[in-house]
């Protein structure tokens, strides 16, 4: 079977780029980047993943440069173009303007990498670096500006991209890497990717035997398709779904979530009211005790803390029905990008870790050294978990379900200590109004910080909002502007647009905001009102985010919505395509009239992922 080789520099989209070879028929298997040549001899090709370190300084990845001489055709993404232009004598430079988010470049479309498509492409970049001079042999094939974008050799087969084709953003993205494949490096062969269900059952069926399994269900279709695939493995008799309500679910939500999970033939389902415990309760992680959620304003802190309380609920019930914690297993619905966003050092050894997913915390790490963690979808992403869903007959209210994390509203409160603000800069200032000069827009950088991802790193950065006539707007001229605001001032990774107000006459600023029963009902209710409002809106998630952020009143709430496959990029649904003006109309009319004694702006989130996450925390 012929084969292909990803070498991983632990970026961010590393096993996007295996699941997308797959898709095209070939066989792939992922090595660390300092794989010895030797163990590629089998291989007919190599392509080199991107990566959040950087070749220009000490950090830059170790590796035998042998691969470069074996005589088959490579292609380099991002950090792997620019590991291969200087191999080969050309210069990467850093001191150039940073590219995060969907961009236009112009191809080459006489070169066989880029037979068939047309000369402008939409892609995705994400790179604080960039090759300024091609080494000799090179030729440029295509540019973003005047920066370069790809980089051939067509003699030996080596290629580069500093975007990334594998993911949804480059919308051509899938031609490309068949060009490569199958015109340049010639593979014949169809590798049919084998039956996943049997699979996962086979692997249950070994590792838990005939021993009792507990299964977190939170209601998503993730967990859903873990408890769906336990039945179908086990006899239902050893299998017990645990539903947590941590007090930060949905309005309503764990009374439908039971109703529909009763559905899936679990016959032992509890329901676990721990709303006190998790606001509440001091855990030790490494030796320190961090906690309670009350009092944690760190957005990682309180991750570490609801994915140990998970845990530990799960250990209470296991003791409480009197199994055998030695041989019961503990069961979860996590996905690939949790695990490569978390910095999973089994997954990668040199990816940045982006935010720590409660289904990866240290407990359950630990757990899993000792083989007492099943998970049935961590080779998956969302949308090959939906596919699955729905090949085990669940509803459609789940397999099409929009995501909701396991820390639910916990990570949708921007918690906030105004007195660890950063400093706003007059040079920021001054950088934001020369973008937003000559537009009907107005800017301002909000000292209140949420996650992204820019680069293949973890960025925790300022928000700036903008603000211009309301609805009555230019969404090109926005997200245009958003994006300029991102790739040149690198302080702010996220964008939000205000729908209520205009012509503000003071700055925006922060108050202090902790978890407490006020503000998590507040947040459920304007999500139940964002959500149901916004049900039709052609996007793949919908939520929204509280703010400490006002001039009068000390809340604001952001609108997020999301399109996108597989959750590692997307982009914000557009005002007047997947969204429609006639809907944020009733969102901010509703919001206006139910909480306009508290909430002082209604903002729509424009940013994509990267530089922002599709969460704020």
């Amino acid at each position: 079977m012929e084969k292909l080789a990803i070498l991983d520099c632990g970026g961010q989209y590393t096993k996007v780029i295996d699941r997308r070879v797959r898709e095209l028929g070939v066989k792939s298997d992922i090595f660390p980047i300092n794989v010895k040549s030797e163990e590629l001899k089998d291989y007919k090709s190599v392509i080199l993943s991107g990566g959040p370190n950087s070749v220009a300084s000490n950090q830059r990845l170790q590796f035998d440069e042998s691969i470069f001489e074996l005589g088959i055709p490579v292609l380099g993404i991002c950090y792997g173009m620019q590991l291969m232009s200087d191999y080969f004598g050309g210069v990467v430079d850093s001191n150039v303007k940073k590219e995060y988010g969907q961009n236009e470049i112009i191809i080459n479309t006489n070169n066989p990498i880029f037979e068939g498509l047309s000369e402008k492409q939409q892609v995705l970049m994400s790179h604080g670096d960039t090759v300024k001079i091609v080494p000799k042999g090179f030729e440029i094939v295509a540019k973003s500006g005047d920066a370069i974008a790809a980089i051939a050799n067509v003699e030996n087969k080596m290629y580069g991209f500093q975007f990334h084709p594998e993911v949804d953003l480059t919308e051509e993205g899938m031609k490309m890497l068949e060009n490569f494949i199958r015109k340049i490096a010639n593979y014949k062969d169809f590798y049919a990717l084998e039956d996943r269900i049997q699979t996962s059952i086979n692997m249950i069926q070994e590792k838990v035997k005939n021993n009792k399994v507990v299964v977190l269900v939170s209601g998503g279709v993730d967990s859903a398709v873990t408890a769906a695939l336990l039945v179908k493995a086990l006899d239902p008799d050893n299998i017990y779904a645990i539903h947590i309500d941590s007090g930060f679910m949905r309005k309503n939500e764990s009374d439908i979530i039971c109703e529909n999970l009763k559905k899936l033939g679990l016959k032992n389902l509890i329901r676990e009211n721990a709303k006190d415990y998790f606001f509440n309760t001091v855990v030790e992680v490494n030796g320190k005790k961090i906690g309670p959620l009350v009092d944690t304003i760190d957005p990682e802190t309180k991750r570490q803390i609801i994915g140990e309380i998970f845990i530990r609920i799960a250990n209470n019930v296991i003791e409480r029905l009197g199994l055998d914690p030695k041989n019961t297993f503990i069961a979860q619905g996590t996905l690939r990008p949790d695990l490569i966003e978390s910095g999973n050092p089994d997954i990668s050894g040199f990816a940045h870790k982006i935010k720590t997913h409660h289904n990866d915390v240290e407990i359950v790490r630990e757990a899993r050294k000792k083989g007492l963690i099943v998970e049935t979808n961590s080779d998956w992403h969302k949308d090959e978990v939906r596919k699955v869903a729905r090949k085990l007959g669940l509803e459609e209210a789940i397999a099409s379900r929009q995501p909701f994390p396991g820390p639910g509203l916990a990570i949708r409160l921007l918690c906030h200590d105004k007195n660890d603000e950063a400093i706003i800069s007059e040079k920021e200032i001054q950088s934001l109004n020369e973008i937003l000069f000559g537009t009907n827009e107005r800017g301002y950088i909000i000292p209140i910080k949420s996650v992204g991802v820019q680069g293949d790193c973890r960025s925790y950065r300022n928000l700036c909002l903008m603000e211009g006539n309301k609805l009555d707007f230019d969404w090109k001229t926005i997200t245009i502007k958003a994006k300029e605001v991102t790739d040149s001032i690198n302080t702010i990774n996220r964008v939000g647009y205000i729908l209520n107000k205009n012509n503000i006459s003071e700055v925006p600023k922060c108050f202090d905001m902790k978890i407490c029963d006020e503000t998590v009902d507040l947040l459920r209710e304007l999500d139940s009102i964002v959500t149901s409002n916004l049900e039709k809106a052609k996007v793949n998630q919908t939520f929204a985010v509280l703010l400490p952020v006002g001039i009068n009143k000390k809340y604001s709430v952001a609108i997020r919505t999301f399109v996108t496959n597989d959750f590692m990029t997307g982009r914000p649904g557009e005002i007047g395509e997947e969204v429609s003006k006639e809907m944020l109309e009733k969102v901010v009319k509703e919001i206006t009239e139910k909480f306009g004694d508290k909430i002082e702006f209604i903002i729509y989130d424009v940013t994509s992922k990267p530089p922002a996450t599709c969460e704020w925390q």
